[in-house]
């Protein structure tokens, strides 16, 4: 019996062994990234790259700058959502942390809280203990489901807020830290607009194209089986909290580099930062570009802060969440997938249209 139920086992599967790269050959990994880059992304990026040359320092600063850094932290949200089917509200939360956490183990206008290390150790420092923070969120969030994975985090996030807002000894209370500005490397100030922009695009285009290679990567494939269908890749022997956590991880390291571009811009960090208002934000980014697509959280992104800045024109700042919730409503009414999504169904139409109007070839 023992014997036959051995011979009965199959094989183990030979661990593929990876072959030399033959003179000029790109990585798979490089090849499968070339495969997904069209002239539209060149186009955008070549956009991106020359938009401080026509662009005065408010718009660079205040509206490029801005807009990269949120939407990094929205990108976390989208790739939990989108690809992980898990809405966290304590995105938020894990980007404050980390901006504290530059307060505390950097300078900042507290030099008796504050350690004074240098800014690449505080840095560092700082996203390694969000990402836990982010990951030890995902373990207690990823054994519920749907709205109560939704209140545990912002239950969580709401936590976080009143102890900031009531620890004066390491979080200095509703005041929280001011003058914490980004460094100075190989003679480039990254106070200035210009340079501070370049910093946040060079982190924005590093975690988009994170998100696209991983997503189709085996993790990233799983991931989105996980989402749709959790008992079948559990029965097909994959770790479904695992993989949750780590999608966690990743957004919470996603979240906790835009939280340190994000204390840099406004050069300080208080517990309003990441009130309920903040983290409600992010989701509202988050939609309204669009979930199924990493460009989605750019792009809303990019509407929150024109709408923020330019609606007090036509309404008064206290009406300006009124116009955010007009617009969120019209776009969660007419596309459910954002603004990206609007663009995606024209280009299906007029690639319709053009297929119609197209006269076939003569055989």
């Amino acid at each position: 019996m023992n014997s036959g139920a051995a011979s009965a086992r199959p094989a183990p599967l030979a661990t593929p062994v990876a072959e030399p790269l033959a003179h000029g050959e790109l990585p798979s990994w490089l090849q499968r990234l070339g495969r997904h880059i069209g002239v539209r992304h060149v186009v955008v990026l070549l956009a991106l790259l020359l938009y401080p040359a026509v662009a005065n320092s408010f718009f660079t600063f205040q509206i490029g700058a801005q807009s990269l850094a949120l939407g990094l932290v929205a990108l976390s949200l989208t790739f939990l959502g989108g690809y992980g089917g898990m809405v966290s509200l304590a995105q938020m939360t894990v980007a404050g942390l980390a901006g504290y956490l530059v307060a505390i183990f950097g300078s900042s206008s507290l030099a008796a809280i504050s350690l004074g290390w240098p800014w690449w150790l505080a840095v560092a420092f700082a996203i390694v203990l969000a990402t836990l923070f982010a990951t030890a969120v995902g373990w207690l969030s990823v054994r519920t489901e749907g709205i109560y994975t939704i209140m545990i985090t912002l239950a969580i996030g709401v936590a976080f807020f009143y102890l900031a807002q009531q620890n004066y000894t390491l979080f200095n209370g509703f005041q929280g830290f001011n003058k914490i500005f980004p460094p100075k490397v190989l003679g480039i100030d990254f106070r200035a607009a210009t340079p501070f922009y370049y910093l946040t695009l060079a982190c924005a285009l590093a975690g988009y194209f994170f998100v696209k290679l991983l997503v189709r990567a085996p993790f990233g494939v799983a991931l989105q089986g996980v989402r749709d269908n959790p008992r079948r890749m559990h029965s097909l022997g994959f770790n479904v909290t695992a993989h949750r956590v780590a999608a966690y991880a990743v957004a919470g390291l996603l979240a906790a580099v835009g939280g340190v571009l994000l204390v840099w811009y406004n050069n300080r960090i208080s517990p309003g930062s990441m009130n309920t208002g903040a983290m409600i934000n992010i989701l509202v980014i988050a939609v309204l570009g669009g979930m199924n697509r990493p460009i989605g959280a750019f792009v809303g992104a990019l509407v929150f802060v024109l709408l923020q800045n330019f609606a007090i024109d036509l309404v008064s700042r206290e009406r300006f969440n009124l116009v955010i919730g007009g617009v969120f409503l019209a776009i969660v009414l007419f596309s459910p997938n954002g603004l990206v999504g609007i663009w995606t169904q024209l280009r299906a139409r007029l690639g319709a249209r053009k297929a119609i109007h197209t006269p076939r070839r003569q055989q």
